[in-house]
């Protein structure tokens, strides 16, 4: 039996006849009412299985029977429940005889098999609403506003087993438990199981959470399971600032022990290449590991966040944020434009502008894309859609402001999360002001204004119609809270003071789970942009912490990543120890990771002294400083550049693939660079007639370390039996193929 098949409750089709029946003014829950189809009928079909994509929850349904995604339209459900094929799939005669209720306990042939009991609980309550003459949603059914679960965190070992309780509180201060009727799922079954009637069950060391969703609300509860082992505690002091405080915290809680602190050679690397996108010089290294001073990582942090390069690197990082590209088809900006926004991007990096201000001065961008490079923004997620609502605009403007994946929201309710269909189209009123007057960037550039794009609308309240329901649809936050829009304002501007509002913790959080993912190589928060309820952050101590740091600093990017740089956690060194090893979630060590597409590219350049060439731009122009995406480039391409076409930081690939590894072994890059005649090596085989020497320059220049003594002695015992310029052009060759050159470590 295919494994969807066993979450499937509904009949097909070919079931009995009945008539509709008008919904029940009791309230829901009480003794003497019929059971409410919106409240216990529709939690009942999402916690069965019914209503999921792998069953009749697929647009076309399944077998001649649908119903709407995890029950996002009820009122949808009860017509194709109640009335479809004339209504046979209930009947109203005789409950017990209704194909709803025969094919779930398999007396009727069911692709889904027996789920419910004869007698059970289920199966009563779908007789029981049956008999009562199938009500359905009724328009003043009082509404839910919050799901809770108890209890919100626990500490288990594996093996046992905890039985969580899910409350849910209604709009009149009513409450019920609703625990039978919930959904419940697991974030990580390899850590954490969840049974259907909510027991939790350890699997085995490490934390993970169990999500419960019912009607529209969702809850948590996060779990830890430490490891059985004892871990000195001096394990856990020395650290640097607030960053180690709570990440430390967590590592004890969990019994996880913590490396070692990395080298001066190796920091001046990591930092180099993390923050900048290029590698430390040799002499840098040098002078570094000489200090002896014990502020000198500090002064390096702040000495390297000071560097053009940083403004570069980070200008690229916007440039993906704000998907500055060119169009696929009939572009207006050109390269020009693209050139424009980002140079635009890049001063405001070296200005060090405040994330919120920089933030509102993109989301309410307005007049040419010439004078306004930011319009540039709406360009490409507007498009050639007439309706900026109808455009990629809203779900984009989410994700890279706010961290929230809303897209799945505009054709039915989050499968995650609380928003719903009409939190989608709420939002997307915001744009339904945004007009793009496109003009080919031959003829002019395109503006954009603020007009509805009937202008005899202008006049007219501020939204959007939604598609399902016809109801229209005011400008709203994604949290509810009302706020007023008039016919003359820019919807932007209101959305922009909700968005960089300092309560507005998405806003925040978003920014800090990108810099320290980028930093740590994973987000407090994964995927990083996946920003909601249901999927808690691994240390919430340090997420509020970092979030306070950041607020406090009045959104200083360069503050934040100052304290991220300066803890000890960042510090830490990427080999691991016994009881470590496993570890990929709680900052025990240093995540050693790929280096970006450009990083590695330029890094290739730089240690071999030989530029790549980019067409439209000229000779020694590093590949962090291309602003166009669309740049051929087999390297770029090969290696995982971001194409810029989505708002999703998955654009951006760090995987190591075999086209990648084969290109660096045999391609012409790395291969004709190192044998260049004008460059670094050349050069340098004339010039440095010690092999020590010259050693030493190659390894710091590309490792930022000297060679081992192993490594120098195998280097000399190859100078014995093969020519000079040969041996260091393999050993120039086998360092820059090698993990310690290619990742960050």
């Amino acid at each position: 039996m295919p494994r969807f098949a066993a979450a499937c409750v509904l009949a097909l089709a070919f079931q009995s006849p009945s008539l509709a029946q008008a919904p029940v003014a009791h309230a829901p829950g009480s003794p003497a009412a019929a059971p409410s189809f919106t409240t216990e009928i529709m939690p009942l079909l999402t916690k069965a299985g019914c209503n999921q994509g792998a069953c009749h929850g697929k647009g076309q349904g399944q077998n001649g029977f649908r119903l709407s995604l995890r029950g996002f339209a009820p009122e949808q459900d009860y017509k194709w429940i109640t009335r479809e094929f004339d209504g046979r799939r209930i009947d109203r005669t005789v409950p017990a005889a209704s194909l709803l209720l025969r094919k779930a306990i398999a007396d009727s042939p069911h692709e889904g098999g027996k789920l419910f009991a004869p007698g059970g609980r289920e199966y009563e309550l779908l007789l029981a609403w049956i008999g009562a003459g199938y009500p359905g949603p009724a328009k003043d059914e009082v509404k839910i506003s919050k799901l809770e679960l108890t209890p919100a965190a626990a500490v288990l070992k594996p093996g046992e087993e905890v039985q969580l309780v899910a409350t849910a509180t209604f709009a009149d201060g009513s409450k019920r438990d609703v625990t039978w009727l919930t959904k419940f799922d697991s974030n990580d079954a390899a850590f954490l199981q969840v049974s259907p009637g909510g027991k939790a069950r350890a699997v085995r060391n490490g934390a993970s959470a169990v999500r419960a969703m019912f009607l529209t609300e969702v809850a948590v509860t996060v779990f830890s399971m430490p490891y059985d082992r004892q871990v000195d505690p001096k394990r856990y002091e020395g650290g640097n600032n607030f960053v180690d405080t709570h990440v430390f915290a967590k590592l004890k809680e969990l019994r996880i022990e913590p490396s070692d602190l990395c080298s001066d050679e190796e920091f001046v690397r990591r930092l180099f290449l993390d923050a900048a996108g290029i590698l430390p010089t040799a002499e840098e290294v040098t002078a570094f590991v000489a200090d002896k001073t014990p502020m000198k990582r500090a002064k390096l942090v702040d000495a390297v966040l000071a560097r053009p390069e940083f403004t570069d690197y980070w200008a690229l990082q916007l440039g993906d944020l704000f998907q500055n590209r060119k169009e696929r088809d009939h572009d207006v900006r050109g390269t020009k434009g693209v050139r424009q926004f980002h140079e635009w991007l890049r001063q405001q990096v070296a200005a060090n502008r405040p994330w919120n201000e920089l933030a509102r001065d993109v989301l309410t961008a307005s007049g040419s894309n010439s004078e306004s490079p930011a319009v540039g923004y709406y360009v490409v997620t507007v498009g050639e859609q007439r309706h900026a609502d109808r455009s990629d605009a809203p779900e984009s403007v989410a994700q890279s402001f706010l961290g929230i994946r809303i897209g799945c929201a505009k054709c039915h309710n989050h499968p995650l999360e609380r928003h719903t269909q009409d939190d989608f189209y709420h939002f997307a009123a915001y744009f339904s002001r945004v007009k793009l007057d496109r003009k080919d960037a031959k003829s002019g550039a395109t503006k954009l204004s603020v007009s509805h794009p009937d202008q005899n609308q202008n006049k007219s309240p501020v939204g959007v119609s939604q598609p399902r329901t016809g109801m229209f649809m005011k400008p709203q936050p994604l949290d509810r809270t009302p706020n007023d829009v008039k016919p003359t304002d820019d919807p932007r501007e209101v959305l922009a003071k909700w968005v960089t509002d300092p309560a507005n913790e998405y806003f925040t959080g978003a920014m800090v789970n990108r810099v320290w993912r980028h930093y740590l190589d994973v987000g407090l928060v994964e995927p990083v942009d996946d920003l909601r309820a249901t999927n808690p952050p691994t240390n919430p101590a340090l997420w509020a912490a970092l979030k306070k740091e950041f607020l406090d600093s009045r959104y200083d990017l360069r503050a934040l990543m100052r304290a991220v740089l300066n803890s000890r956690t960042y510090q830490l060194s990427s080999a691991t120890r016994g009881g470590n090893a496993t570890d990929a979630r709680f900052y025990s060590h240093y995540y050693a990771r790929r280096l970006p597409a450009e990083v590695m590219l330029d890094a290739i350049c730089d240690a071999t002294a030989v530029p790549d060439k980019f067409d439209g731009y000229p000779l020694g122009l590093r590949a962090v400083q291309v602003p166009d995406p669309g740049t051929a480039s087999y390297f770029l391409r090969t290696f995982g550049r971001s194409e810029r076409v989505t708002a999703c930081a998955c654009e951006r690939a760090s995987d190591v693939s075999l086209p990648s590894v084969l290109h660096l072994i045999v391609g012409e890059t790395v291969a004709n660079k190192v044998a260049a005649g004008g460059g670094w090596l050349a050069k340098h085989l004339a010039a440095e007639k010690d092999d020590d020497k010259l050693m030493d320059a190659l390894f710091l220049r590309a490792l930022a370390r000297t060679p081992t003594p192993a490594e120098r002695a195998k280097v000399k015992d190859l100078l014995k039996d093969a020519p000079r310029d040969e041996v260091y052009r393999d050993l120039f060759w086998a360092v820059m193929n090698s993990k310690e050159f290619l990742f960050n470590r």
